[in-house]
């Protein structure tokens, strides 16, 4: 139930974050964080802009879709165009003209999807640029989150790519240990949260041990990675409930890399606070919509002649006809990825917006009843 919400500005702290519960549903919380540069509200989706910008979208777009935090990528952003030239630029912030929170990844999902050398110490990578070599260590890849100055960066992680053998999990595992109290060890920047990441595959064993680790170390907020990377929701949540059972609970709790309407509700429901995922932005570009009716293929010929909107609710979309949008996606307009982009992702705002208020009111099984029905 909804607890007495304290004033909008809170006493000062010497943490760079800070984790406020405001009402609860069961395992379900809703929360504002707060960190140096303001707050915002949990469950939050993050949409991820890679390069320093969301494709087809940029900071003022943000600002209309109600973005309360944004990602940017340290792997891609060290290559191009450098962390000290954004440095420069004052960093993240001061380069993308954004003013909203940040949160940089540590280049460990490049970890899984570019199949770099591995070693104890870090990291060798093939640039996708220029095939030059890039390096990244725990403590390198602090310093460089440092630089490009995100409100929150992500400690340096092996995201092992499910299914995978047992021993395949663990050695990620342990290795992405080590890594954490490395990375610690190392971040400085007082100004900067610095998250721990749970790691041990779809194993509920593994999960808690994880867990139990990375909240030994400390740190402000934990991500969950290492689950939507290939295996079925039915073995995914279990092994999230399990780490959730062991992170503190006065602090965020990020589910990584996953942005399907069902997870995000499921989750929601286990007690995760934050969510990134490329897939609305993707989807877009493809031509696949997410509706309040469930996904839509606007490549689809019978929405040749369709003058109703895709989805009447949605306010950057519904004025325009589904036939419209349909022949800006055939004809190859760059004008529909950027409608179908800003139309996805304010899909995901409204439908976390209304975790919100559902737990607020104690009914979050209505809300997970409705999105199961349009997307199962």
């Amino acid at each position: 139930m909804p607890t007495d919400e304290p004033p909008a500005n809170r006493p000062p702290t010497n943490k760079p974050l800070t984790y406020e519960l405001l009402s609860s549903d069961g395992a379900a919380r809703r929360g504002r964080v707060h960190t140096t540069r303001g707050s915002y509200e949990t469950p939050v989706f993050m949409p991820v802009g890679t390069r320093g910008a969301v494709v087809h979208l940029d900071a003022r777009d943000y600002e209309s879709l109600g973005a309360e935090v944004v990602l940017g990528n340290t792997y891609h952003l060290m290559l191009r165009p450098g962390a000290d030239v954004i440095e420069g630029f004052g960093g993240l912030h001061g380069f993308t003209s954004w003013d909203g929170h940040m949160l940089t990844d540590s280049g460990g999902f490049q970890v899984m999807s570019l199949s770099p050398e591995i070693d104890d110490d870090g990291v060798t990578f093939t640039s996708v640029y220029d095939g030059s070599k890039a390096r990244l260590t725990p403590e390198s890849a602090t310093h460089v989150q440092e630089q490009l100055g995100a409100d929150i960066a992500m400690v340096l992680d092996i995201c092992p790519a499910l299914p995978a053998t047992p021993r395949e999990v663990r050695q990620a595992m342990e290795t992405t240990h080590r890594w954490a109290e490395r990375a610690h060890a190392a971040h400085t920047r007082s100004d900067q949260a610095q998250f721990g990441i749970v790691q041990g595959g779809v194993d509920p064993e593994m999960r808690i041990e994880s867990a139990r680790v990375l909240a030994d170390i400390g740190f402000p907020g934990y991500g969950i990675g290492g689950l939507s990377v290939g295996e079925p929701r039915g073995q995914m949540l279990p092994a999230l409930e399990a780490a959730l059972s062991e992170l503190p609970s006065d602090v965020p709790r990020y589910l990584m890399g996953v942005g399907d309407p069902v997870s995000i509700v499921e989750a929601i429901a286990l007690g995760v606070d934050m969510f990134d995922c490329v897939l609305p932005t993707r989807l877009a570009r493809h031509g696949t919509v997410l509706t309040s009716r469930g996904r839509v293929n606007l490549r689809n010929a019978k929405f040749e002649r369709v003058g109703d909107p895709l989805d009447e609710r949605n306010p950057f979309s519904n004025n325009f006809a589904a036939g419209y949008l349909r022949h800006l996606l055939k004809v190859k307009e760059p004008t529909a990825g950027r409608i179908l982009t800003q139309h996805n992702i304010w899909y995901l705002f409204d439908l976390v917006a209304r975790t919100r208020r559902a737990i607020d009111a104690g009914t979050l099984q209505q809300v997970r009843d409705e999105v199961a029905e349009c997307w199962d």
